[in-house]
């Protein structure tokens, strides 16, 4: 991409591919009434680029800054006009042919790669007009914290904490905590937004499958209290089951995520056990027929307290298993995996990987991992008997058996 004319050529690229768009909303205009069209729009990027190359032949970059200058003040004034022939408030196609005239410029001058991505950028933003005001309209705002959370979490608050670990175990590293517990809530909120552009109203199925990404066990206590008045609890048992396979494979994609030389001694094992759950969901469903509608709503995965709790509660059990881990060995990190994996599973699944930077054998680690969801759908298991009726809890202890047994042969694979 060396060559001045094929950088000239992207220039002219760039303006006609955002002039396609801007042409094609006002194809139905009548001509010579609108200010700029597919043609204005090449003819400004490929302007920029000429521009950018008698600045650089010339050695004199106020060549270009006076370039862009002048093509501002006549592309505004000529949009000004338009604006004030058809009461029109909208500042888009200036900035958008500014934003042309720039990439043309950069596309010669700069990096073409970065330019040509700008420019199909520009022109994606634009062709989703109906898409994000859609979106704006839907956009609580609550949702609308939650994304001013993310922004501050991962822009101001995560450089300014210490990447090293201040215990003298290895467990404690402020910038890691924040960071998984960011990403955890991403992932949750992300299943949050699914529940809201889904609905809860398209059935059991969609709401508790999408729920559970954010908490299986609150899907399943929510699932549990719902059975107690239902004339048939089979559908919300085979529900419950769905949502620990989603669980399952959630974790699954964590470590995949995080450190994937644990997924050998973890995943299989991990992914066997989710078939049989959705083997046992996807029976119980079957056997119950259609028609049950589920209200369960997951809640906003940004509130403060929730997060910050979550955050404090991976730091003490990543100090405590980098602790045992280094005092007892495998055991003492099988042990506190299981204990926090009882109350969440994240929490000690998320401690237990970062163990594998701090020489920890990743078989164990795999191991603390399992043990974790072990102790997790075994929490889940209490919490449904105590909610739910017999009816309900008692096909999910089966199906919870049925999927430690799958998982428990898979684990025995590699020995025999």
């Amino acid at each position: 991409m060396d060559s001045l004319i094929a950088r000239l050529g992207l220039a002219l690229a760039i303006g006609l591919l955002v002039g396609l768009e801007r042409g094609w909303r006002e194809r139905d205009a009548p001509d010579r009434s609108r200010t700029a069209g597919i043609r204005t729009f090449g003819i400004s990027g490929l302007l920029g680029g000429i521009l950018a190359a008698l600045a650089d032949a010339l050695g004199a970059v106020s060549v270009l800054v006076g370039g862009f200058i002048a093509f501002a003040a006549i592309f505004a004034w000529y949009k000004a006009r338009e604006a004030a022939h058809d009461e029109d408030f909208s500042v888009t196609s200036v900035i958008t042919g500014l934003g042309v005239f720039a990439l043309g410029a950069l596309s010669v001058a700069g990096d073409y790669r970065a330019a040509a991505a700008g420019g199909a950028a520009l022109a994606a933003i634009l062709a989703s007009r109906e898409v994000l005001h859609g979106l704006l309209k839907r956009l609580t705002w609550i949702e609308l914290r939650s994304a001013l959370i993310l922004a501050v979490m991962t822009a101001i608050v995560l450089p300014l904490l210490p990447n090293r670990t201040l215990d003298p175990w290895g467990g404690f590293n402020p910038w890691e905590v924040w960071f998984l517990t960011v990403l955890m809530a991403s992932i949750s909120f992300a299943g949050y937004v699914a529940v809201r552009v889904l609905g809860t109203t398209r059935g059991l199925l969609v709401s508790s499958l999408v729920g559970a990404i954010v908490s299986s066990t609150a899907v399943t206590l929510a699932l549990a209290r719902n059975a107690t008045s239902a004339s048939n609890p089979l559908p919300l048992a085979g529900a419950a089951s769905l949502a620990a396979m989603v669980s399952v494979l959630r974790v699954c994609a964590v470590v995949l995520i995080i450190e994937p030389s644990v997924f050998i001694p973890a995943g299989i094992p991990a992914i066997a056990a989710a078939l049989g759950f959705a083997a046992c969901g996807a029976l119980l469903l079957a056997r119950a027929g259609r028609g049950h509608k589920s209200g369960a709503l997951a809640r906003n995965p940004f509130e403060l307290g929730p997060l910050l709790l979550f955050a404090l509660l991976f730091a003490v059990v990543a100090t405590a298993s980098a602790a045992l881990a280094t005092q007892f060995g495998g055991r003492g990190l099988l042990a506190s995996s299981a204990l926090a994996g009882t109350f969440d599973v994240d929490v000690s699944v998320l401690s237990a990987l970062r163990l594998v930077k701090h020489s920890v054998p990743v078989e164990t680690v795999g191991q603390a991992v399992l043990a974790a969801l072990a102790a997790n759908a075994i929490g889940r298991l209490f919490l449904a008997i105590f909610a739910g009726p017999v009816r309900f809890w008692l096909p999910l202890v089966g199906a919870t058996l049925i999927a430690a047994a799958a998982g428990y042969c898979a684990m025995l694979l590699p020995t025999l």
